[in-house]
């Protein structure tokens, strides 16, 4: 990978920790896949929305597992992980963070177990649990590893569980939650490839399944989500073994239809391209309730995690921000971020608002940066 590469006393300890801070089964299917006729860009249509800076992050962080849950009607942050502001491997971080949406504060909780730091993990917040998936290590003499780690963390004991390893070690690949129970893990990269593989984790069970493999080519650094039955992931980097460097942005994005008697079935179709160019390592999030994929950031030009593209130059961020409306079959535009951002793992929280949590800005600058965008689905206007 050297080349890529009742409720408030459950609550207590987390809440303790922020006052002192602040006084498997597998199944083999064939993929399934139908191509739709890209839409003209003049059927997009602009929702309006806004961007507000919130609190930031106790440090700079980028490149770190984040997720949400509401607990006893607060909603907490979550971040894990990460690369610090040195941007080195002696800076990626096992440190993780909780942040009260109601006090606007964050507070350190207990650090992510392992030996080495992670990054380009992947979280998601379930049933009061925070589940932590895979990510990769570097080691002082740079050598990277995919690693089949699953951490659940308990906010009401500040501690964590090891769930069962997954399957085929994965980083940089996207993660949805289906039906408050399943997790999963769609593509990604795992050693020294690109895998097709999506993967299942069952957070009542604690075991893995295999499911329909995506029919495009393999990614990693991609972005997505799940709503209702509908998976939706769009660009990243496959391998163009012809090409130097061999890692190029992949142009697609696909839609996949989970089958509601068997979450281990897939029907995937390709999607219409997305509007604006396609990107690295965006942040996407979801709106449910709203039937809303949304997308912010990233960058044109894959890069390790140093923020240096494979050609050697610099990357730079993209302030673009973009929806997909599962219900109603189209891509919606969103205003840009006040400023271009990038690296970054999810949009998470709850309701109408999503949070954005540390990222590489302008000038390759590690941020500790908090911001949320609140959408306003209701008011609709042609591009």
């Amino acid at each position: 990978m050297s080349e890529k590469r009742t409720f408030h006393q459950l609550h207590r300890p987390l809440i303790l920790v922020m006052a002192i801070a602040f006084s498997c089964q597998q199944v083999d299917h064939s993929p399934s896949h139908r191509s739709i006729r890209p839409a003209p860009p003049s059927e997009a249509k602009t929702i309006q929305a806004e961007w507000f800076d919130e609190s930031p992050l106790p440090e700079p962080l980028t490149n770190n597992a984040v997720a949400s849950l509401m607990m006893d009607g607060t909603l907490y942050l979550f971040s894990f992980l990460g690369l610090n502001a040195t941007k080195a491997p002696a800076g990626i971080t096992r440190r993780a963070f909780a942040f009260d949406t109601q006090t606007r504060r964050w507070a350190p909780i207990r650090s992510v177990p392992g030996r080495l730091g992670r990054i380009a993990a992947t979280a998601q917040g379930v049933d009061g649990r925070v589940y932590i998936f895979g990510g990769y290590t570097v080691a002082p003499n740079g050598r990277e590893v995919s690693v089949p780690h699953v951490d659940i963390y308990d906010p009401r004991t500040d501690r964590y569980d090891a769930g069962a390893p997954i399957p085929i070690p994965v980083d940089d690949s996207v993660s949805g939650v289906w039906r408050d129970r399943f997790i999963y893990l769609i593509s990604g990269w795992s050693q020294k490839d690109n895998v097709a593989n999506v993967q299942i984790y069952d957070t009542r069970t604690n075991r893995w399944q295999q499911a329909t493999p995506i029919p495009g080519p393999p990614v990693f650094g991609h972005a997505g989500g799940i709503v209702g039955d509908t998976i939706v992931y769009c660009d990243g980097v496959r391998i163009d073994p012809a090409r130097r460097p061999r890692f190029v942005i992949s142009e697609a994005c696909y839609r996949g239809k989970i089958d509601p008697r068997d979450p281990s079935h897939i029907t995937w179709s390709s999607l219409p391209a997305h509007p604006g160019e396609p990107k690295y390592r965006m942040a996407a999030g979801v709106i449910p309730e709203e039937g809303l994929i949304l997308f912010a950031g990233g960058t044109t030009r894959p890069y390790n995690y140093d923020g240096i593209g494979y050609d050697g130059i610099p990357s730079e961020p993209s302030s673009q921000s973009f929806a997909y409306d599962v219900r109603r079959e189209r891509w919606l535009v969103l205003p840009d971020m006040p400023s271009p951002t990038m690296d970054h793992r999810g949009l998470v929280g709850a309701g109408r608002s999503l949070y954005l949590i540390g990222g590489i800005r302008e000038q390759q600058r590690v941020t500790p940066g908090v911001r949320r965008l609140t959408v306003h689905p209701d008011r609709l206007e042609e591009r």
